[in-house]
């Protein structure tokens, strides 16, 4: 079980790195990144190892800056190692610098060390959030198939008729039908739409509630369940802070 928080820029490197009960391919200039708890290893069969830079770092070093209560913005950290950023050679020697700059910091330990490899770490971490969502956009195909699945699973769920059995539609159940992350949907989907992977969901209910309410004489408490809600409280309250209407008012709109 890994401690740590880990960004590895793997250059040369082939061979598979095996992820749960999966295996991917390692590539040329990609960068990936693990949060402390995550379990990851290696598969050594055929193994051929490169050149690259490793950065850990313990999450008490962050202790007493920023970066402790951003990092979790981050949420690459979260993000399956096929989805590794892949990057261009410009964008490579830029992190490349700013690792041997946290390399060198580190031979001269003093009272501002700490203050800035962290910034340094920052720096990186904000360069590797401009080149994912570069990646995103640049992978425009690739992009708009997982878009367009997205699109055929929401739709699948709301069109099926165990919605109350199943219960709310949520992000991780449609990143586990896409085979991604929950963070990489949201982060693509937000660079694309605008809106992640919750925002999306949430508009799809209240647009199908408000079809119920106007087209049915369904109960509210009857709708709520119907779409997945255990409790009708929680189905209004989501709706009124939607539209600035209850469902009754909604509803009163079309008598």
């Amino acid at each position: 079980m890994n401690r740590f928080y880990c960004v590895a820029l793997k250059r040369e490197a082939t061979g598979k790195i095996k992820y749960g009960q999966q295996h991917y391919d390692y590539d040329k200039g990609v960068l990936s990144f693990t949060a402390p708890n995550q379990v990851q290893s290696l598969d050594l069969h055929n193994m051929e190892c490169g050149s690259g830079s490793l950065l850990i770092f313990h999450p008490d070093f962050l202790f007493k800056h920023s970066l402790a209560n951003t990092i979790n913005s981050y949420g690459f950290f979260s993000y399956a190692v096929n989805e590794a950023l892949h990057l261009s050679a410009e964008e490579e020697e830029d992190l490349i610098v700013l690792l041997k700059k946290i390399d060198q910091e580190c031979s001269h330990i003093d009272k501002h060390t700490q203050e800035i490899i962290l910034s340094q770490i920052e720096v990186l971490l904000n360069y590797s959030k401009r080149f994912y969502e570069r990646q995103f956009i640049t992978r425009r195909t690739n992009n708009h198939q997982i878009l367009t699945r997205f699109e055929q699973v929401v739709d699948s769920y709301f069109e099926s008729n165990d919605t109350a059995q199943i219960g709310l539609l949520t992000v991780h159940h449609v990143a586990e039908q896409l085979n991604l992350s929950p963070n990489y949907l949201s982060d693509l989907l937000r660079v694309h739409t605008g809106q992640n992977t919750q925002q999306h969901i949430h508009e799809r209910l209240i647009e199908k509630a408000k079809e119920r309410l106007s087209t049915t004489n369904l109960s509210i408490s009857e709708i709520a369940y119907a779409l997945g809600f255990e409790h009708s409280q929680s189905f209004s309250t989501l709706f009124k802070k939607k539209t600035n209407m209850s469902p009754l008012e909604f509803r009163q709109t079309f008598n």
